[in-house]
This record gives structure tokens, sequence and C-alpha cells, in this order.
């Protein structure tokens, strides 16, 4: 593809520990699929492997899963030529060593790269593709390379899989819905993937009270939790039209990662949370909303900030994104945060264009990898 250095096979061990809500491994795993489908040989470490059962039940050509135990049981592995580590998860001593060992001894080219969270922040930019020398452990004496995603030029770029676009195009809303059991009668569609946000029970008593019909197509986990326990407290159907209601619950099953883009590109607005749902709802681009992961010292909101500011969002999904994630006291009166997707069609939509005129994450990391062999 445009703007892609010519890289021959190489293989690679990708590692990740599973923090919370599988989304550090949705990320992996795309990654890895990404990679391999561009030729590349990829082998997946985690350390909880289990939701790849619903999340990838066909698995990948060129993708090995491996369950990360520590220590790593070193009898048979052969380190590949690229290992990446990724959001900081620390690889075993005795796999560093036996990177190091080929590297050393053996006089293989080998790259050691760690992936680091999505930020729309400045620091993304500026630390990308820093070099930063190991000073202790087996490794003393390598370097490691941060690479940072991000959503504009200067940074890593954003995982796109080369036919991601022509897939969408291809798309068939109707037809995606009826296989799924969704009797959609024209109604607006709005997924929701989130914890368990501030703004959920304005938001549900928004759309009962609408003029506008909506089915509210609910994740798994704790989305459903929440929604359950706030439709409870409204007396709506569980799921089907509340009498009076404009609103409508539909409970999804598990879906899979292609599914869960299906999902993105049926749903009229998105409610999604943490990394890899955020960046699949800009390419879907439709009206979206998301729940940061909180964190306990607030960086979180900063982090918003920084994306809303990327996003050049309207002040209506700026004060909508405050209350969602209960970054400011607002009043009972929902109006104060209004749920207005249609005005936010636009900078989600100039976004998404801005994006893919740059290149994408996997297009961008090949390319580092060959500069640096």
């Amino acid at each position: 593809m445009p703007g892609e250095t010519l890289l021959p096979p190489l293989r690679w061990d990708i590692f990740c520990r599973v923090i919370d809500n599988f989304g550090d491994l949705g990320v992996c795993w795309r990654l890895a699929c990404d990679l391999a489908g561009r030729g590349q040989v990829v082998r997946l470490w985690a350390d909880d492997v289990s939701a790849l059962a619903w999340m990838a039940p066909q698995g990948a050509p060129g993708v090995e899963v491996r369950t990360w135990a520590s220590p790593i049981d070193m009898g048979g592995i052969t380190p590949g030529e690229v290992m990446l580590e990724t959001f900081g998860c620390e690889i075993d001593e005795g796999f560093i060593a036996g990177y190091a060992r080929n590297l050393r001894t053996n006089g293989q080219k080998c790259a050691w790269i760690n992936l680091e969270y999505l930020s729309a922040e400045d620091f993304a930019a500026r630390c990308h593709g820093l070099p930063s020398p190991v000073m202790s452990g087996p490794g003393r004496g390598l370097i490691k390379y941060f690479f940072y995603p991000g959503f504009t030029p200067g940074t890593g770029g954003l995982l796109r899989e080369p036919e991601l676009m022509a897939r969408q195009a291809r798309f068939d809303r109707q037809d995606w819905l009826a296989d799924l059991g969704v009797a959609w009668q024209g109604e607006r569609l709005v997924s929701l993937f989130c914890y368990e946000p501030a703004g959920l029970g304005a938001l549900l008593h928004s759309l009962a009270n609408d003029a506008k019909p909506s089915c509210l197509l609910v994740t798994p986990g704790r989305a459903r939790a929440a929604v359950r326990a706030g439709t409870a407290s409204m007396d709506l159907l569980d799921p089907g039209w509340n009498q009076g209601s404009a609103l409508s619950v539909f409970y999804l099953p598990q879906l899979s990662q292609h599914d869960f883009d299906h999902l993105l590109w049926a749903s009229d607005v998105n409610f999604v949370r943490g990394e890899d749902s955020l960046v699949r709802a800009l390419w879907a681009g439709k009206p979206l909303v998301w729940h940061i992961y909180p964190q306990h010292d607030g960086v979180h909101a900063h982090k918003l900030e920084a994306f809303l500011n990327w996003l050049q969002a309207p002040a209506s999904l700026r004060a909508f994104h405050r209350r969602w994630n209960g970054l400011e006291t607002f009043a009972e009166d929902a109006q104060d945060a209004p749920f207005k997707p249609e005005r936010w069609q636009d900078c989600v939509a100039q976004a998404r264009a801005k994006l893919l005129s740059q290149e994408d994450l996997g297009t961008q990391l090949l390319n580092f990898i060959a500069k640096l062999l």
C-alpha cells in the first residue's frame, strides 16, 4: 500500500498483560492480525487469552497465540526479530536474555519496541520514536524504542487494516441486524459499550422521552448491568417497547471483533469506551461519545479534553462528554448537556477524513522497523 516500505517477513513476539476488560488484548489481537495480513509471522503472548474465544473464534492465519505464564519456559523457543512490549508490560528476563543472545552471538538483526497507550496529548508526538537505552538486566546495553499511537502526523497513527474501508462499504445494515435478531423498523440505533457512566440515567430518560424513537443496542458485561439497573428504576420493559416510551432496549450477545465493527457501522450513534472501540468508532464515522477509563489521579480528564480539542468538538458534544464521564456537576435537567447527535456528525466526519489521509499504525510500524534493521 502507499507509503509502506517492503519489509521481508519477520518473526514478531507481541507481549500483552490483560489489565482490565480485555481492551489491551483487543488492541494486541488487531495489531497481530494486521501484521500477519501484511506478510509478517506473529506470536502473541498474553497472560489471559480466554476472551479470544469470542473475540476471534476463527483465529487468524499467521498468528500463533501463546499463554504467557511467568517465567516463560524457553525450551524450544527462539525469540523473533521483533520484540514488541505493549502498554508497559514487563517481558520475562529469560525471554529478553534469549533475544539479546541472538543479537550479540548470532548476529541476528533485532528490534525492541514499546507500544504505548493512545493519547491526543502533545507528548505523544514529542516522545514518538525516541530510543531508551536499557541500563540493567539481561538486556543491558540494548535499545528499546517508544512507539506512540496518535491522531496527528508525527505520531504512530491508528490501527487500520488495508481492507477496512472496503469491508465497511460492502456492509449491509439491514441483513446484519436481521441475522442478529433486531427487528429494526427505522428507529434511531444507539450502541452502548461503557463502564458505569455518570450520565447514563440522563441519557435513558432523554431517549425515553424523545420525539424520535430509539433502540439501545447494549453490549454484554458492565454496560448491560448498568442499563438493567437504570431501566428497572424507570420501569422500562426488558427487552421491547414500554407503553408511552420512545426507547426500546436490545441486549446483544458477545460479539467478535468483526461483528463489533458491524455494530458500530449499523448504529446511528456509538457510545464507546477505552482505546480499541474509540478507534473503531472513528473509522465508523458516526457521532460518538467516549467513556474514558477513569484513573484515580484524574489524568483521564486531561486526556479526554485533549481528544475533544483534536476532534474540534462542538460545545454540546463537550458538555455531553463531561456529563457522561462525571467530570462536571450538572442540574437534573438533561438539557444542560443535551443529547444532540445530529450536531456532532460533521466534526466526526471531518476527523475521519483527516485520519484517512494519514498513514495507519501498521504501515508506520513496518516502516519504523525497516529503518532500524
